[in-house]
C-alpha cells in the first residue's frame, strides 16, 4: 500500500470488536479475557483468550457442516479477497426471507471470484435480542447464487439461515449446506457495510489459520481502489 496517491484510496474495516460482551449464537461458547500476565508482575501484557470458532466476525469453512468437508486451514485463500457485490437489503422486516428477487438486480455481477455482501443493516442491533430476528437467505437464492460460480457469500448479521431460539420450531440450514456443501465459505457479522455504500471495493475477509477448525475470526476489511485511469493523472 502506498500514500494517498498510490493505489488505494482508502480502507474500511468492518469486523466487530471482540470482547466479553460480544454476541453468540444461541449455545455457542462466550468469550471470555483475563491477564495471563502482566507488566507490573512480570514485566510484559499477555492476555488469555477463551472462544468459540465462530466468535464475532467470522468465516464458516465446509466442516461447519458438511462431515468430509474442508476445514478452515485447507481451504484456498481466493475464496477469502475478491471483488464484493453489495446488495442493498436494508428495510427489510424481521425475519425477512431473502429470495432470488432481492439479489437478481446484481445477477450479471454475481461471477466466480466475486464475493456477495448481504447488506441487511442489522449490525445496528448487534448486542441487543432484536440482532437474532435478521433476515436469512432461502436455499433456492444460495443454490442460484452457487451456480453462477460464487463461492462466498458474506453478511452483517448472526446467520445466514435463520437463527432459531430456545423453544421455536427448527428450521434447519439449507443455505449452509448449499454453499458450505459446494466448497464455499459463508462470513457473518460483518459491521460498517454502510461506510462503504455502492462504492466497488476489494473484499478481504482472511481467517486465522486455526488447524483442523470448522471456521475462524477474520479481520474483514472493504478496500477501495484508485481506477486504473486516475492514477497517472
Amino acid at each position: 500500500m502506498r500514500g494517498t496517491d498510490g493505489p488505494v484510496r482508502r480502507i474500511v474495516d468492518l469486523s466487530h470488536g471482540v470482547d466479553g460482551d460480544t454476541p453468540v449464537y444461541p449455545g455457542d461458547p462466550v468469550p471470555s479475557f483475563s491477564p495471563a500476565a502482566t507488566i507490573a508482575h512480570d514485566g510484559f501484557n499477555v492476555l488469555h483468550v477463551q472462544m468459540g470458532s465462530q466468535t464475532g466476525t467470522h468465516a464458516d469453512a465446509p466442516y461447519h457442516f458438511i462431515p468430509d468437508g474442508a476445514r478452515i486451514d485447507d481451504l484456498d485463500l481466493s475464496l477469502f479477497i475478491g471483488p464484493a457485490v453489495i446488495t442493498d437489503l436494508r428495510g427489510l422486516a424481521p425475519r425477512t426471507c431473502i429470495g432470488w428477487r432481492h439479489l437478481e438486480p446484481n445477477a450479471d455481477r454475481l461471477v466466480p471470484g466475486s464475493i456477495l455482501v448481504l447488506h441487511t443493516g442489522w449490525s445496528q442491533h448487534w448486542g441487543t435480542p432484536a440482532y437474532h430476528d435478521h433476515p436469512y437467505l432461502d436455499a433456492d437464492a444460495a443454490s442460484r447464487v452457487i451456480s453462477a460460480g460464487v463461492r462466498t457469500i458474506a453478511l452483517d448479521a448472526m446467520n445466514l439461515d435463520e437463527t432459531v431460539q430456545e423453544g421455536e420450531h427448527p428450521t434447519g440450514f439449507a443455505a449452509h449446506h448449499a454453499v458450505l456443501g459446494a466448497g464455499g465459505v459463508i462470513v457473518e457479522n460483518l459491521t460498517g457495510l454502510d461506510q462503504v455504500g455502492d462504492a466497488d471495493v476489494l473484499l478481504s475477509v482472511l481467517p486465522l489459520r486455526f488447524v483442523g477448525a470448522d471456521g475462524a475470526p477474520v479481520r474483514a476489511v472493504a478496500i477501495e481502489l484508485v481506477p486504473c485511469d486516475s492514477q497517472h493523472l
